[in-house]
Order: structure tokens, then sequence, then C-alpha cells
């Protein structure tokens, strides 16, 4: 395990102390539980945003094959 040391906003670190009370959890277990979401959450989110960018090329290549069917079906 690692040991950082990080400032936090005071009404961030009340709140906190206060789940922490109720939930009656260590406060190191909550902040790699709560880093751990995080982290999937951002990993989450760097899919979307790479499948979102991945369609748009695909799209316009479909877009260009459908003119291309259609133009042979006019054709025929």
């Amino acid at each position: 395990m690692k040991t950082i040391s990080l400032k936090i906003d005071d009404s961030i670190f009340g709140e906190t102390e206060k789940l922490l009370a109720l939930i009656k959890k260590p406060r190191t277990r909550y902040i790699n539980e709560a880093l751990d979401n995080y982290n999937r959450l951002q990993k989450r989110l760097l899919i979307e945003k790479k499948l979102m960018k991945e369609s748009g090329l695909v799209e316009e290549e479909s877009m260009a094959v459908l003119k291309e069917f259609e133009r042979l079906d006019d054709e025929g």
C-alpha cells in the first residue's frame, strides 16, 4: 500500500466524517473505495468517448455505402 497526503475541502471532509460515523467504516477503506469507483467511472467515460468517435467514423462510411447502393438501385 502507498501512503499519500492530500488536502480536502472542509465541507467535503465534514460530510465524509458524518457518513463514516453512520456507516462505521474506516476512513482509509472509504477513500480507497471512492477512488476505485471514480477510476471505473473515468474508464467508462473514456470508452464512451472513444466509441462516439469511432461511431462517427463508421457513420461516414455507412452513408457513403448507402449512397452507392441507392445509385446502383436507380441505375437498375
